[in-house]
């Protein structure tokens, strides 16, 4: 690529942001509808139209239903299955794990025990 060539591309990337951000600026400018809740409330259409929005949520939750249950159960023998094949690895971890932390907790004991100790010994 030569200069001009460099100058040019440069010169439309320029041009592209430009646009899309004057693009962004008009979409915020616009203004939006505003809504008078106030007469959905006088009017009597509003409690039909509550009870037809949940009327079609429980129609979602309930054509999803069977298909949410399912996930469940397969997630459940899933892990049933996880379980029984790394039992032995996770029974090894787990004695491991308890080990370290009895560890641990000993040396704690022995130096809290240290600082009562030196504590006492101070007074």
């Amino acid at each position: 690529m030569n200069l001009e060539e460099l100058k040019k591309r440069r010169e439309q990337n320029f041009l592209a942001h430009k646009q899309k951000k004057k693009a962004y600026y008009q979409k915020s400018k616009i203004k939006k509808q505003v809504y008078d809740y106030q007469a959905e409330f006088e009017n009597g259409d509003f409690l039909i139209k509550i009870k037809e929005i949940a009327h079609k949520q429980k129609e979602y939750v309930d054509k999803r239903k069977e298909s949410i249950v399912q996930k469940i159960e397969k997630y459940k023998e899933d892990k049933k299955e996880y379980y029984e094949q790394n039992k032995e690895k996770r029974l090894r971890y787990d004695k491991e794990y308890r080990e370290k932390k009895k560890e641990e907790l000993k040396a704690y004991r022995q130096e809290y025990y240290q600082r009562i100790k030196k504590i006492k010994q101070t007074k």
